[in-house]
């Protein structure tokens, strides 16, 4: 099963591939762990990606497929995977097709997650995040013990950067620009699927796997 996971910043879809990955022991495949994985072992494709990343540069679409391709060949990836953070763009995901389809492969499912943007700045404006030890709060869905405190180190909770309304107002605004088109994209290819993701993460999971096994 190949799954493909859409949705804007903060609609939860990480935290879905997670639980899909783990239901259907494949793997959750995001391009950030692929960098890293590659950076870190060193290979010839890591050193390329770096010597992008170690100037700020964005890794090309090319070298990004590459990447991701060459994940799909591991051994983990035998019956299937859930694809996150990629593709991004229509030339991505047409560049994504045509790879595919030289393997005589394509995507099963693209699985759109929905949340309206008001929901996600809400969402997003209130994270809390503890600087010190890493620990993350919400402050209607999982507040700290003590407004403003950590629970595990009592440091003070900050609102992050990414997290302020006007840094997810932009990154929704990117979204719509460039990833939007992809949920049409999907649809033409008769694969798209969506599910409702303003209810509990345990009601969109169901939602999901009623998908999956329709």
């Amino acid at each position: 099963m190949k799954i493909i996971m859409l949705g804007a910043p903060g609609a939860g879809k990480g935290t879905q591939a997670k639980k899909i990955a783990e239901k259907y022991e494949i793997p959750h495949i995001s391009t950030g762990d692929i960098f890293r994985a590659n950076i870190k072992n060193n290979t010839e494709l890591g050193k390329k990606a770096k010597a992008y990343m170690d100037q700020g540069l964005l890794v090309p679409d090319e070298l990004t497929l590459e990447l991701i391709m060459d994940r799909f060949e591991q051994p983990d990836c035998k019956n299937g995977y859930v694809l996150d953070g990629f593709p991004r763009t229509i030339p991505q995901a047409e560049a994504l097709t045509k790879a595919l389809s030289e393997n005589s492969e394509k995507i099963d499912f693209a699985v759109n997650v929905e949340v309206p943007d008001e929901s996600i700045v809400e969402r997003m404006s209130g994270r809390r995040a503890c600087l010190n030890c890493g620990g993350t709060y919400h402050i209607i869905f999982n507040p700290s013990k003590k407004e403003g405190i950590c629970d595990k180190c009592s440091s003070e909770l900050v609102l992050r950067e990414d997290d302020k309304p006007e840094t997810v107002s932009k990154r929704l605004k990117v979204y719509h620009d460039q990833t939007q088109p992809l949920i049409d994209y999907y649809r033409g290819q008769n694969v798209l699927r969506e599910v409702d993701g303003t209810k509990e993460v345990s009601e969109v999971f169901d939602g999901i796997i009623n998908i999956l096994e329709a």
